[in-house]
């Protein structure tokens, strides 16, 4: 039998750094290609039960249940695109208000300024004057880049159904050909790998749709309450934004309060849109989140705030939506390897979720752990002084002899 060479720890740190640079790189410059390839194998895990559906229950041919479950798919995005360009159309024929609104706002701002800073409104329309010249320098630039990601859009919506479709199609021909690249006692553990990708996939993109629907259901029920006149659209571009985790809710809180003060000339708007915002973001992450989206997917904060940073500094805005579905997926696939289960278990989170208050379950933040048992103490303690740690191994030497 042949033995496994081993390395020196300084060669296999290096090994790994090249690694690791070298994906990120590849990530880094082919995000043009792989964003959507990633998108589309997402989706395909995702439709995967609708396919089944259609096969099993209906008993449809394979590719009609695939091409059927495209058209719901892709039937769904053109639906909510529509009904958000309607309400956008809605609030483009109020644009004469919006800018009387606008300029109100603008007016009072003027006078704020002018009287804490001491800048007269002829000052400080010459200020916004030369950035508006500046802008303008560079408009050519601006306009060029915003057609290019408006093509790269477009490029994408038509690829990713396409991508999904293949996925879907040729199913069975990728699981065979992971078959044939794992070794034959490892088929086992290929099948629980595939398994629980699946499961983890399908649970977390369940759970974010929930969630969207709830949140857009909650701040559009807020926003109506307190008065904002476009509340529909609001509420509904929330729920879109929240997708992103922890950055989009920001976007979706500055967005509806220039919306919010361009509809009205009342700034109690203003704190009535951050109040909505704060109480849904509290539900949501007190309730919502647990209970559809970290009771799929186990992944502890600080792996998913660097996962998201990370995901957003190769691939922007998809990135950062990619970023937890593959930190689950490689998880998984570190759970199920002897050598890689340590960075498994760091990239989950072992922490009680909740405790119990007369009947009353309330969220828990603990460092310690309830689901796996260790041999050592997790306790950070002083170590003992060398020469008592002799002294106590020549006491024990002596009994035995004496013994």
């Amino acid at each position: 039998m042949a033995e496994t060479m081993k390395l020196p720890f300084y060669i296999k740190l290096t090994a790994i750094l090249v690694c690791l640079s070298t994906i990120f790189c590849i990530l880094y410059f082919g995000q043009e290609i792989i964003s959507p390839f990633l998108l589309a194998l997402l989706f395909a895990i995702m439709l995967r039960p609708v396919v089944n559906f259609f096969i099993i229950r209906l008993k449809f041919p394979h590719i009609i249940a695939v091409v059927l479950s495209i058209v719901l798919f892709v039937t769904l995005f053109l639906g909510v695109f529509y009904f958000i360009s309607i309400q956008i159309t809605d609030m483009a024929s109020d644009w004469g208000k919006i800018k009387a609104n606008f300029l109100y706002h603008v007016e009072h701002l003027q006078q704020m300024i002018r009287d804490n800073f001491n800048l007269s409104k002829r000052e400080q329309n010459e200020i916004i004057d030369q950035a508006t010249n500046d802008t303008m320098n560079t408009g050519k630039q601006i306009v060029g880049s915003t057609l290019t990601s408006f093509a790269d859009i477009v490029f994408n919506a038509i690829l990713v159904p396409i991508y999904t479709f293949l996925f879907l199609y040729y199913q069975n021909h990728f699981v065979t050909f992971l078959s044939k690249v794992v070794k034959p006692e490892n088929h086992r553990k290929l099948r629980e790998v595939l398994f629980q990708i699946k499961v983890a996939v399908q649970s977390y993109i369940t759970g974010l749709l929930f969630e969207m629907i709830a949140v857009a259901a909650l701040t559009t029920v807020g926003f109506y309450f307190i008065g904002v006149e476009y509340f529909i659209l609001l509420g509904i571009i929330t729920g879109i934004l929240n997708l992103v985790p922890y950055i989009g809710i920001l976007f979706a809180g500055v967005l509806s309060i220039v919306v919010s003060l361009s509809g009205s000339t009342d700034l109690s708007i203003a704190v009535g849109v951050i109040v909505v915002n704060l109480v849904v973001q509290f539900i949501d992450n007190n309730i919502l989140v647990p209970m559809f989206v970290n009771s799929k997917v186990q992944i502890n904060a600080i792996v998913s705030i660097i996962g998201i940073i990370i995901g957003n500094v190769l691939g922007g805005i998809t990135g950062m939506f990619l970023a937890i579905p593959m930190i689950a997926i490689v998880k998984v696939i570190f759970d199920r390897i002897d050598t890689l289960e340590p960075w498994g278990y760091l990239f989950g989170d072992d922490l009680p979720k909740t405790f119990e208050w007369h009947k009353i379950k309330i969220p828990m933040y603990s460092y310690q752990s309830t689901t796996t048992v260790l041999d050592v103490s997790t306790d950070i303690v002083a170590p003992e002084p060398e020469a008592i740690v002799k002294k106590e191994e020549t006491n024990e030497g002596d009994n035995n002899d004496a013994l």
